[in-house]
């Protein structure tokens, strides 16, 4: 019932696509920057590749026209032999190929201590992003947890940070090495014939305007290809968690048929993206080819003229190779930009929510609580156009033990995530001890507060791991006290292991009544003063309740309870029960007070309650 409860008040209405009403428009420019901004602390290290990188294609831009020279040597040699003059020079020869080859690797090794020098950077850049975004979890508000499918955060902080990595690795250093490249071989080129470097690198532009063009058109479909893979590691997780409820209620073929409808869309768009920048490299050969066919004509016709030598078109055409290898890569490394700024994009998003405040200017400090809490006139709704919470006024002191009864969607479980400060009120105020609420820390706050859900949260450990969550120095002995008090120690020692035992992730193997027992002795361990009990015993057969309901009345005693009720047993010996009803108190007193008035709660009880005591 809470369940249901929880959905209609916290999740927002998602539009066509699958996207968030409300997200606004990628900017891929702004996103851009901002990945430049996240990674200008190491801007030394930035340079320090450039330098070398620089380095590196001066060498391999120089090589070919010198290895020219050899073969001009070579052929110049060969007609002396042929006219009878001398012969071929193959010292000199041999001098400029060991000068080459030093070249070359000195070439090599410099482009080693660039790749080394960016993956370092690449990588300390991915850590601090995972160690941020683990960092910005603790700071989230709940609001952000309970409005966003898991499936969408998990990629975000998996697939949208490798993305990002990978991404950043391979495309600065191509980047810098291809325009270096580029800078360089136009720059040799001239020294060889302008006329001849006029005809290729006519190429440049026209590519430059072609790769634009794709650019722009493919963009679109990368940004809803991250969007809808996000959408689909939802679906997957949702569906892989909730196999149970899907095959109880028949919903194989729905679900399915949600997944096919998003799997759909992902393949559209990454079709699609792939496409469109996938025809750049056949243009760009074809663009290329003509620079080849143009270069040849001209250098030919030089070398008749006897203004060049055959060295000089064997480098020529070394260099025109040189640059379509820059602009091949350029427009390969384009479609990994986008990748990589689109994820950038979705992790910063996540980074820049809005966050929760933990510490307040000069917060209230309490040796001791003694656990009154006052509701005055309180006003909350999750969206400010749907006001769940009207107006709640209620006194409850020390030691009282509360329970909260309703329909589904009155407000019961807002009522303790208000107290609780998972949420602040839009108006009035909560105040615990004459100090409103929001003059704490919410860490100090909570420290007063136990809480056991309907919802049972265990984790991957042993079983005196999840009751020691509760107060994380308690001795062993001091975990097995409250397990035996939550009549817990029975069931644990029949386990394998015992309390040594290692819960799997979903702790499947124990029970739903085990995992619920096992959340009743972790309050018991952390012995808050304030106790909030969110239909604790709902997954919790007659039998075993009746076991644990005397251990609940000892953990009750001298303690401020709240209690949503479910069972008549935490409802008659209540000091006092709230009717809610529609964000509202319409009733308040015992459980015999209310059913004298034979109104709002008598009908409730009637009607919910009276079945169960037959």
């Amino acid at each position: 019932m809470q369940n249901e409860e929880k959905k209609q008040e916290t999740r927002p209405h998602r539009g066509p696509g699958g996207r968030w009403n409300g997200e606004k428009p990628k900017d891929f420019r702004k996103s851009f920057g901002k990945l430049l901004n996240y990674i200008g602390r190491y801007r030394i290290a930035v340079i320090i590749v450039m330098i070398f990188a620089a380095a590196s294609t001066i060498f391999n831009v120089v090589s070919p026209k010198i290895m020219g020279h050899a073969t001009s040597e070579l052929a110049e040699g060969l007609m002396r032999k042929i006219q009878g003059t001398g012969g071929i020079d193959f010292p000199k020869i041999g001098k400029i190929l060991l000068f080459t080859i030093a070249l070359y690797l000195l070439a090599a090794a410099f482009s080693f201590i660039q790749g080394w020098i960016m993956t370092t950077v690449t990588q300390k850049v991915v850590y601090r992003m995972r160690k941020e975004i683990s960092e910005k979890i603790d700071r989230m508000p709940m609001k952000y947890f309970e409005s966003r499918p898991y499936g969408d955060v998990l990629s975000r902080i998996t697939n949208d940070v490798d993305t990002l990595g990978v991404g950043l690795n391979q495309s600065i250093t191509t980047i810098i090495t291809s325009i270096a490249t580029l800078v360089g071989v136009v720059v040799m080129m001239l020294t060889i014939s302008p006329l001849m470097t006029l005809i290729a690198v006519i190429v440049i532009p026209l590519s430059a305007v072609v790769v634009a063009m794709i650019v722009k058109k493919s963009q679109k479909y990368f940004k809803r290809q991250q969007e809808s893979l996000g959408i689909i590691n939802g679906q997957i997780e949702e569906n892989f968690s909730g196999q149970l409820v899907i095959k109880a209620f028949n919903r194989e073929k729905v679900v399915m048929e949600e997944f096919g409808k998003t799997n759909d869309e992902l393949y559209d768009s990454g079709w699609k993206s792939q496409f469109i920048s996938g025809i750049m490299m056949p243009i760009m050969n074809f663009i290329s080819y003509l620079g080849y066919a143009g270069v040849a004509i001209a250098g030919g016709m030089l070398v008749i003229r006897g203004q060049i030598g055959v060295g000089d078109i064997q480098a020529f055409i070394q260099y025109v190779g040189n640059i379509k290898q820059p602009l091949t890569q350029i427009a390969q490394v384009i479609n990994q930009v986008q990748s990589m700024t689109a994820a950038a994009e979705r992790v910063f998003e996540f980074l820049d929510e809005e966050e929760e405040v933990p510490t307040v200017e000069d917060p209230v400090r309490m040796q001791q609580v003694e656990g009154a809490v006052d509701f005055d006139h309180v006003r909350f709704g999750y969206d400010p156009a749907q006001v769940i919470i009207r107006d709640f006024s209620a006194h409850v002191k020390p030691g009282q033990k509360i329970a909260i009864v309703g329909p589904t969607g009155a407000g019961k479980t807002t009522i303790v995530k208000l107290l609780m400060r998972f949420y602040d009120v839009d108006s009035g105020s909560i105040r615990l001890d004459g100090h409103d609420i929001r003059d704490f820390d919410r860490h100090e706050l909570r420290e007063n507060f136990s809480m056991v859900l309907q919802e049972t949260w265990l984790f991957s450990g042993s079983i005196r791991e999840n009751i020691r969550y509760g107060r994380l120095d308690a001795a062993d002995e001091e975990v097995e006290a409250a397990a035996k008090a939550a009549h817990v120690d029975h069931f644990v020692r029949t386990l394998p292991g015992g309390y040594d035992m290692v819960l799997n992730e979903d702790a499947t193997n124990v029970s739903q009544g085990q995992k619920q027992l096992l959340t009743i002795a972790r309050a018991m361990l952390a012995d808050r003063k304030v106790l909030i009990l969110d239909e604790a015993t709902s997954s919790v057969d007659t039998r075993t309740e009746q076991l644990i309901q005397s251990a609940m009345d000892r953990l009750m005693k001298g303690r401020t309870s709240f209690v949503i009720a479910h069972r008549l047993s935490t409802i008659r010996n209540a000091d006092l029960i709230l009717v809610l009803n529609h964000g509202d108190i319409v009733e308040q007193g015992t459980h015999e007070e209310l059913l004298a008035k034979n109104g709002f709660y008598a009908d409730l009880y009637n009607s919910q309650f009276a079945s169960q005591e037959a």
